[in-house]
């Protein structure tokens, strides 16, 4: 009999020791991304990440291969949210609203700790505009985003994601379903990462109008408004 869990089992959750890696994951990016955002990824070695972190040199190298791969838990972790925000989704929420809501509410501030997160993140952005390595971090980090927002996507369209294209195993239908669905997650994905490099490159404040909760709906409005009545 096959241990694996079933598709549509939830997933285990993390025990405590991957919780205590991913929250010294996380605690590394905050600490590199506050000295890139300061002095800039070239004037800031591995050794001082680890430094501001609290933790061994080491230990730096044992999670992350090079400094700049060091904020992706950071960069990540907003991914995560507004994924996890589109999961628990009421259902028959039209799709474009449900997008621009789960958009809004993951980018919001709603205290100066979320404030101090969001510009410390324009810092890391506005530093990857000199540096190709972070870029491709960032850029990585919003390919793999729109990856895992693909079932979250298919199951709020109630489509079926068949398999993918060129596989001739599947049914024109299902593989019409799956050209839609990453149609989708491509366009919302980059609607956001559009967003918030467009708020990098302006003062605005980190709420009201320019912010990035702001200019995602715009954003997400302009891509995906005739969602609305789908």
């Amino acid at each position: 009999m096959s241990t694996e869990p079933s598709p549509s089992s939830p997933p285990p959750s993390p025990s405590l020791t991957e919780r205590r890696k991913a929250a010294t994951q996380l605690d590394i990016a905050h600490a590199a991304a506050e000295l890139f955002a300061t002095r800039g990824p070239d004037a800031t070695t591995a050794e001082e990440i680890a430094q501001r972190a609290g933790i061994a040199l080491r230990t730096f190298y044992r999670y992350f291969r090079s400094k700049q791969d060091a904020v992706g838990p950071l960069l990540t972790d907003g991914a995560d949210r507004w994924r996890g925000l589109l999961e628990n989704t009421a259902p028959g929420t039209p799709l474009g609203p449900a997008l621009r809501a789960a958009a809004e509410q993951a980018l919001a501030v709603p205290d100066a700790q979320a404030a101090e997160a969001l510009l410390r993140t324009r810092g890391l952005l506005r530093a990857a505009g000199n540096d190709p390595a972070l870029r491709a971090v960032w850029y990585r980090v919003n390919q793999e985003s729109e990856e895992r927002l693909v079932p979250v996507i298919a199951s709020l369209m109630g489509t079926r994601v068949g398999p993918a294209e060129g596989d001739a195993d599947g049914p024109a239908d299902e593989g019409a379903g799956r050209l839609e669905v990453r149609l989708v997650a491509a366009a919302a994905t980059d609607a956001v990462r559009i967003a918030m490099e467009t708020w990098a490159g302006t003062e605005a404040g980190a709420e009201g109008p320019g912010s990035p909760s702001d200019l995602a709906a715009r954003c997400l409005e302009r891509l995906l408004g005739g969602l609305d009545r789908a």
